[in-house]
């Protein structure tokens, strides 16, 4: 089991139950899933950076990443309907953890003059979305092999009903909130 489902398990509940004063032990929030996505729009004049889109989030979060195609044409963009255009991974269970314990203390740590996440980035149901800027942050990738600096959006999806409450649970996974 990760250490970060144990600190779960062992702190958080107690912790969350005592702030919000829950009756019951299922009303505790917890995190669902992770959707890690990684947007691709050059991929519809080359199908090989979409390729090495997919590799790079398969070796971030150690699960086959799905590739998504586009809904609507645009013309603007010289976007048609099916063309894919970039690639996502939803992370539940074990992997999701371990993702989130690498993410806060490997990862985020690592990027340059950082000084914390945007603590009003919920969406109002008990979601975070935060946006990560480049891919070398993860120590998977090696700096040499990387062909183009890409940027990924990871939402945290909790079982919380307020933003407040989904803050102080990520709060609680040791998350690098701003002041």
């Amino acid at each position: 089991m990760s250490r970060l489902k144990e600190q779960y398990q062992n702190e958080i509940v107690g912790a969350m139950t005592k702030k919000f004063g829950y009756k019951n032990i299922m009303e505790v929030p917890k995190l669902d899933k992770i959707v890690i996505n990684m947007g691709v729009g050059e991929a519809k004049d080359n199908a090989k950076l979409l390729d090495s889109a997919v590799a790079d989030l398969e070796k971030i979060t150690g699960q086959k990443a799905v590739i998504c195609k586009a809904k609507k044409s645009v013309a603007n963009f010289k976007l048609r309907e099916g063309m894919s255009i970039g690639c996502k991974v939803t992370l539940r269970g074990e992997k999701m953890y371990e993702f989130a314990d690498r993410l806060i203390n490997l990862a985020l740590p690592r990027v340059r003059d950082f000084r914390g996440v945007n603590p009003n980035a919920f969406d109002g149901r008990g979601n975070y979305a935060l946006g990560i800027k480049e891919q070398l942050i993860f120590p998977e990738i090696e700096y040499d092999k990387v062909d183009k600096v890409r940027g990924m959006d990871v939402i945290f999806v909790t079982t919380a009903k307020t933003d407040e409450e989904a803050r102080e649970l990520l709060k609680q996974f040791n998350m690098p909130f701003t002041k």
